[in-house]
């Protein structure tokens, strides 16, 4: 059994922020793949499903983001889990918007939602990483977070949120390559191979005669006669 958690903050207000990447994220996963539907559990929302024949458990805390920890690991010693059985879907200042990277254990980074992780359930969980960009200077941060995703995000946001759901079966097996690879391939869809061309057979320049002489065949049959 797996869980999935998304960090994030409840009610309407937070819904579009940056800092809700990690909610869009499950709620992407539940909406696409027929998860049961959301229900009150562990301070939190639960939702239950299979992803390829794995038994998976999404959590969205309803704590607020410092208190996100309480909640999931409530959720793991009900389920009896360990850190290794919980992956986290969390927003990253440190990556250019709508990149991706999958990690398990280290740091928190200063993330308030993980630095709770961290004190509630130890270190050694997965967690992917959901870039969206930097303000530019550290006192932009709150305000920057806290606001929603602009308009021109969107594209890529959808694209992100879908790639996320395609790879959610591989992830679930413990395949990251094979999730990031799905990721890659919404993000950035192969090209069709370009269509063979037939080639053009140029018409003869003097229909119903032969071929001209070349100038240096002209030229020798001159001097033969």
């Amino acid at each position: 059994m797996r869980l999935f958690v998304g960090l994030g903050n409840p009610g309407a207000k937070y819904a579009g922020n940056r800092h809700n990447i990690g909610f869009m994220a499950v709620d992407r996963i539940a909406a696409d793949h027929g998860f049961a539907p959301w229900r009150a559990r562990f301070q939190g929302q639960l939702a239950e499903g299979l992803l390829d024949g794995e038994k998976v458990l999404l959590l969205k805390p309803e704590t607020f983001m410092n208190l996100s920890g309480q909640s999931v690991g409530e959720a793991m010693r009900f389920y009896k889990l360990t850190p290794a059985d919980v992956v986290v879907f969390h927003d990253e200042l440190d990556l250019a918007p709508g990149k991706l990277r999958v990690k398990q254990g280290g740091g928190h980074a200063g993330h308030n939602g993980l630095r709770s992780l961290h004190a509630h359930i130890g270190e050694e969980y997965g967690r992917v990483r959901l870039g969206i960009g930097h303000p530019g200077h550290k006192d932009r941060v709150s305000p920057y977070v806290l606001s929603d995703f602009a308009k021109a995000d969107q594209d890529w946001l959808d694209d992100l949120l879908r790639g996320i759901s395609d790879g959610a079966p591989a992830l679930a097996k413990g395949d990251a390559a094979g999730f990031q690879n799905a990721v890659a391939l919404r993000r950035a869809p192969a090209k069709p191979a370009p269509r063979a061309e037939t080639q053009s057979v140029k018409p003869a320049q003097n229909p119903g005669h032969t071929n001209p002489l070349s100038p240096l065949q002209a030229l020798a049959n001159r001097f033969r006669r």
